[in-house]
């Protein structure tokens, strides 16, 4: 493999020569010196070491993006839009998943900061536990007085700018809708308990059954993984522990959907027995059969603002935080109760 200073023999100049021309140094060259380069860099097929071209620039060309798992529908729709500002940007999008592991999200913001990108966007629920937070918090700081940029999606209590999806508002819309259809067995597949984002779904969800003069209990509300199978798993439990039950509200789709695999198991119908609603409005929402009730959250949306708010331009008095509405879609999965 051709190194920098091969191409430098090649061309018959010094090796500083070629990192100027080769990473666009504003310092004056001369054009004839510059294509005796290019041309040894054309016959070697030399590749420039990208960290050291970072190194050389004034300006940082990668931005790194921590997920909890790229594979999840929601943050693959949440990626599609920050990766669309990255390219018209002219970024590299470095992707992390941490798997909802907060000690390797820990490590993955030092590694990023280590590399020195540009932006730094934290696209995953927050934690439920407040030194975990505070260390973040800290090395996200810490990463913004070197140079770089921060930007999250759904986070409390820190550094950097903030898009905020109506989890808590959403949440209460799912509950108000199930209420006023005359539900009163209500059981919730929440996600993960240690959430930010179960937190808030849930709290929304239980203002609704407030306000309609219900409560969740501790068997109405299952927690498990925010995937399909945590949904089938949740659902079955909920069914065990509430035989009167009449309607789910699971708080993502992904959960929904196993759900709803667990119901049509057993023979119940949906939504003639049993309504079911999720949460986020995944494009598998319409393929299931029935189409899935959901809160519509605008992913791909989301995942636009926050990139661009890691990139913008200008003098920054403060954090910007801008909010994402959610939106009931009822489709056919919900209906009034059964006749007892």
């Amino acid at each position: 493999m051709a190194t920098l200073a091969d191409v430098a023999r090649r061309a018959g100049v010094s090796t500083a020569t070629v990192s100027r021309i080769i990473n666009n140094s504003p310092k004056p060259v001369a054009e004839a010196l510059r294509e005796r380069v290019l041309a040894a860099v054309a016959e070697l097929q030399f590749v420039p070491n990208a960290n050291a071209q970072q190194l050389a620039r004034a300006d940082r060309t990668a931005v790194g993006v921590i997920v909890h798992d790229v594979s999840d529908p929601y943050f693959a729709e949440i990626t599609r839009g920050l990766q669309r500002v990255a390219t018209d940007h002219g970024r590299l999008v470095i992707i992390c998943n941490s798997y909802r592991d907060p000690e390797r999200e820990l490590a993955y913001v030092d590694l990023l900061h280590a590399h020195q990108t540009a932006a730094i966007v934290l696209a995953g629920s927050g934690y439920v536990d407040a030194p975990i937070t505070a260390r973040l918090d800290g090395k996200l700081r810490l990463y913004q007085s070197t140079g770089g940029r921060v930007s999250v999606i759904g986070r409390h209590e820190h550094a950097g700018d903030a898009v905020v999806p109506e989890n808590e508002p959403g949440g209460y819309l799912a509950g108000d809708a199930l209420y006023r259809l005359g539900h009163t067995a209500v059981g919730v597949i929440a996600g993960p308990r240690h959430l930010t984002t179960t937190t808030d779904r849930l709290a929304g969800l239980r203002r609704a059954a407030k306000e309609h003069g219900h409560r969740l209990g501790a068997k109405q509300v299952v927690y498990a993984d925010f995937d399909r199978n945590g949904g089938a798993a949740a659902a079955a439990t909920l069914l065990e522990q509430n035989p009167g039950l009449t309607a789910i509200a699971a708080l993502n789709d992904s959960m929904a959907v196993g759900a709803l695999a667990c119901l049509r198991e057993r023979g119940i119908d949906v939504p003639g027995q049993v309504s079911l609603i999720g949460f986020d409005d995944m494009p598998i929402s319409v393929d299931v059969t029935p189409p899935l009730s959901t809160v519509r959250l605008p992913l791909e949306e989301i995942g636009v603002r926050a990139m661009s708010l890691a990139l913008r331009d200008g003098d920054r008095e403060g954090p910007l935080v801008e909010h994402a509405a959610a939106k009931l879609v009822l489709r056919g999965s919900t209906a009034a109760p059964p006749a007892r």
